[in-house]
């Protein structure tokens, strides 16, 4: 399939139509405020100005915004300089606890690209080990989720290990430094700690727990516009559909939008998952398991219900 033929995955000229109709009689919107990370689909969607194609016939102008993790990206979202964005498992859990404004618009089961980093000859080889030891992740992101999970498989507590709480960014320097004797981390960071900064895996993610992404939109704009939400929805599984069968060409593209090598996009891509869909049951309930496990351990204030924030297309 070539690059001009992937978007007729996505909707056709009727539903476009359909969709523009129903979008102008829930108002206006003149630009769409997306935000991503230094991986996944919406880099790629970004890169063949896919949303861009597919509104610009609509008079909607695509705005991206670039997040180091999703934490901010959700706090722009509660605020409302965010529309739409991806991000891992924990950060809409932290932000929904904390009462912001958002709403689970689609889902991706991740199947490899994240996990536990030490040095290649750290004396820690198991996750036993890993008490006692200065862990280097993100507050609030999936990786958070990870060491918490992964501590509790080796019968381990959250109090028997020292967090240190890190962007990527500044993680990457702790983690080749020996600032920090692990890095929980996620692509492609993941696997530039694992080639450029003397990095060998601990565990992977997939060996502890099944994870997901998703992807979130602001309540408010999924309110009031939601065809116009459908609408990118479709576009961004039009994308990911595309992306499972050209790896190549997803490598390039991850590397010019985020400047990160080839060789390191080339890792990311090849192990990476790209399949987007619903918020199925079975997604909501492995979501719930990761907001009632951070409430038990303290992390979040209160219990939530994942289900109360689904959304829920009403577009035929």
């Amino acid at each position: 399939m070539q690059r001009r033929d992937f978007l007729k995955l996505s909707v056709g000229t009727a539903a476009l139509a359909a969709f523009a109709s129903r979008a102008k009689a829930q108002g206006t919107v003149k630009e769409i405020r997306v935000g991503y990370q230094k991986n996944g689909v919406l880099v790629i969607t970004r890169q063949q100005a896919a949303l861009e194609r597919h509104f610009s016939p609509q008079g909607i102008d695509v705005k991206w915004v670039e997040f180091s993790s999703g934490p901010p990206m959700m706090e722009a979202m509660n605020v409302g300089s965010v529309d739409y964005g991806a991000v891992g498992d924990s950060p809409p859990v932290f932000a929904q606890a904390a009462g912001a404004a958002i709403v689970y618009a689609a889902g991706q089961p991740i199947t490899n690209g994240q996990g536990i980093l030490v040095q290649k000859y750290s004396p820690i080889r198991s996750i036993a080990e890993l008490k006692g030891k200065r862990i280097g992740f993100t507050k609030g992101s999936s990786a958070h989720n990870i060491v918490v999970q992964t501590l509790e498989k080796a019968g381990l507590t959250y109090a028997d290990i020292t967090p240190v709480y890190l962007t990527p960014p500044d993680a990457g320097p702790a983690f080749a430094n020996g600032s920090i004797e692990a890095w929980a981390i996620w692509d492609p960071y993941f696997a530039i700690g694992e080639t450029k900064q003397n990095g060998r895996i601990l565990i992977n993610a997939r060996e502890v727990t099944k994870t997901n992404s998703f992807y979130i939109a602001n309540r408010d704009f999924a309110k009031k516009h939601g065809a116009i939400l459908q609408q990118i929805v479709d576009v961004t599984t039009a994308t990911a559909k595309w992306a499972e069968q050209h790896r190549d060409e997803v490598a390039k593209s991850l590397a010019a939008v985020t400047g990160i090598p080839l060789d390191i996009q080339t890792i990311a891509a090849n192990r990476s998952a790209f399949v987007v869909g619903p918020v199925t049951d079975d997604i909501v309930a492995t979501q719930q398991g990761v907001a009632d496990r951070f409430y038990k351990l303290g992390l979040i204030p209160k219990p939530i219900a994942i289900h109360d924030i689904v959304w829920r297309s009403t577009a035929t």
